[in-house]
């Protein structure tokens, strides 16, 4: 491709809305424009490189027995009240209806619809294990789209489905495409990938893994030990917490005016955080059910696992009046004396198995010193469990060493679902004595866009990103100083034509811009080799060769550059095989 053609401008300030490397490359670059908030077009630049990451994966999809197929992103609001998620996923679930009243919805994730298809297809176990996938338009109403193609509303997203007859059929899938997800992410060049135990979240099952790729910019929290042989998400990482219960001592109603928080109570009383018991109250946002939590008060609730704990899908903060409803204070709240029947009550383990707590009297200005959870809740119906957030430095629960923050992209997702939508959407299979069973299914993502933001963001100086050759938009880029100069286009001319025939994506910058212009478009380009034909060289006989990823060229005979770099770009690309 001759730069002179090439649609799609570089441009030479950061945008003023763009916080992140990949973002403000994208842009710069010529990749990607916006057209709304969280919705972008791909130039031919950010497109060539899309594309290349979705081959990579229909390669590795395809290694694993996968069948592409295509479903439509715009689907019938009633496969979605089939499975129920159409009232409890949120607002992010763009919903609408037809000219004809028909209600509908656009796909932002296909559990539905591959059940929809697939119950028309397959059904005996002799059809059965299975895995189709597609390379699909999805739409998510992003509340706060940010970062250029990172969190988006409108995306491409790789989504794979795989059925089987038992959950250890699924389980032996489940880790090659596991394993299949590892390839990918190293072919398309990601050079820091971590695979952590994750929340299934909306999508249910009881196994899921994230792939993060490792950056400043990312949004997600990685949790990890030293040698990373622990890994998880913030919302269900654990720790080795050790706590004491020493000897317990008499509850004792105390005075404490004006103390309401945690730091206003521990000061009141000389104490530290730890030695403190803190109430907090949230809602089934459905039921409007009362929740009423412990938990000591130098931890933070982590809102996952408590609704996991209460088998609650979305909680709220609740108001005054409900908490109040049940006999307790705010501020000065604890469940000593609540009747377990009027609220779910849940004990985190810091405040179960840690004596002597200071907690609220459910009286103004009163608390309770000494707090024993084995005897001062005896008779009290309770959730006891592990409802907290693990804080940076707490013992790993594999080998005590302290645990480390990261910060990550979520470049991909695996699910094992179970018969969480075949079971509602009778997506069944005949076993072989003709017993009916729904299907045990898996799901498995990418991100295709997130992803080629993620190795920019992983892949790049402060001139412009620095392309992996597996998914660059072209291997080779040569330019053409002063081509006005004898002999200087024609060198170029033939450079090029000889690249393009040996099989090599080049892109000839022909447009006779000067060398500084034409040398900082092309860092924003990134394209993994520069080929410098200049007078100045020419005079020598020779070009300039440099990487992309190096600071200084190297001066090539011009006889000799074209088989140089053909050898060059494959073994490069042999890296990414």
């Amino acid at each position: 491709m001759r730069m002179s053609q090439l649609v799609g401008r570089r441009i030479k300030e950061d945008p003023k809305d763009a916080k992140t490397i990949s973002h403000k490359f994208m842009i710069r670059g010529g990749y990607v424009r916006p057209v709304s908030a969280g919705i972008y077009s791909l130039l031919p630049l950010g497109k060539r490189v899309v594309t290349k990451i979705e081959k990579i994966i229909r390669e590795e999809m395809d290694k694993i027995d996968g069948q592409e197929v295509m479903m439509p992103v715009i689907l019938p609001a009633d496969l979605w009240k089939e499975s129920g998620r159409y009232d409890s996923v949120g607002a992010e679930l763009l919903r609408f209806t037809d000219r004809n009243g028909k209600p509908m919805i656009l796909a932002m994730t296909h559990e539905e619809g591959i059940c929809h298809l697939l119950r028309t297809e397959v059904n005996s176990y002799k059809q059965l294990p299975v895995m189709l996938y597609q390379i699909q338009t999805k739409y998510r109403d992003e509340a706060r789209p940010r970062a250029g193609l990172i969190r988006v509303r409108e995306f491409t997203m790789k989504d794979a489905y795989s059925f089987h007859t038992s959950q250890e059929d699924l389980e032996q899938y489940y880790y090659r495409c596991h394993e299949a997800y590892e390839r990918i992410f190293r072919r398309v060049g990601m050079n820091n990938v971590l695979s952590i135990q994750a929340n299934s979240g909306m999508m249910g099952g009881k196994v899921s893994h994230e792939f993060m790729a490792i950056c400043d910019c990312g949004e997600d929290t990685v949790i990890t030990n030293p040698d990373r042989s622990y890994r998880a998400n913030r919302e269900i990482a654990v720790a080795a917490w050790k706590f004491d219960k020493g000897t317990p001592l008499p509850l004792e109603k105390v005075h404490t005016p004006g103390t309401k928080t945690i730091e206003d109570v521990a000061n009141f009383l000389n104490v530290k955080a730890e030695n403190t018991g803190k109430a907090v109250f949230y809602q089934d946002a459905r039921t409007g059910e009362l929740i009423f939590v412990l938990i000591r008060g130098d931890f933070e609730v982590n809102e996952v696992k408590l609704a996991n704990a209460v088998k609650v899908p979305e909680l709220k903060f609740a108001d005054d009046a409900s908490i109040a409803a049940v006999g307790a204070v705010p501020g000065y709240a604890s469940p000593v004396g609540i009747d377990g029947k009027k609220a779910r009550i849940v004990i985190d383990r810091s405040a179960a198995e840690t004596g002597n707590l200071v907690v609220g009297a459910n009286e103004v200005d009163f608390h309770y010193k000494n707090f024993n959870f084995d005897r001062d809740m005896a008779n009290v119906e309770c959730i006891v469990t592990d409802i907290a957030c693990v804080r940076e430095g707490d013992p790993c629960p594999l080998t005590g060493e302290p645990l480390i923050f990261s910060r990550g992209i979520e470049v991909g997702n695996i699910f094992q679902l179970g018969t969480k939508y075949s079971d509602s959407m009778e997506c069944n299979f005949l076993d072989k004595d003709g017993k009916s069973h729904p299907m045990i299914m898996g799901c498995y993502g990418i991100g295709v866009g997130r992803a080629a933001a993620a190795v920019m963001e992983q892949s790049h100086d402060d001139y412009g990103p620095i392309w992996p050759i597996s998914i660059a938009p072209y291997q080779v880029q040569i330019c053409s100083v002063n081509p006005n100069k004898e002999g200087v286009a024609e060198a170029a001319d033939k450079l090029y034509n000889d690249l393009q025939a040996k099989g090599l994506e080049v892109l000839y910058d022909d447009r006779g811009e000067k060398a500084g212009s034409m040398f900082s478009d092309a860092d924003l380009i990134g394209i993994p080799f520069r080929i410098v034909i200049s007078p100045k060289t020419l005079a020598d006989g020779e070009v300039e060769f440099k990487l992309r990823s190096e600071k200084d060229a190297v001066r090539v005979k011009l006889e000799e550059v074209t088989e140089l770099t053909v050898n060059k770009v494959h073994a490069e690309l042999a890296k990414y095989l």
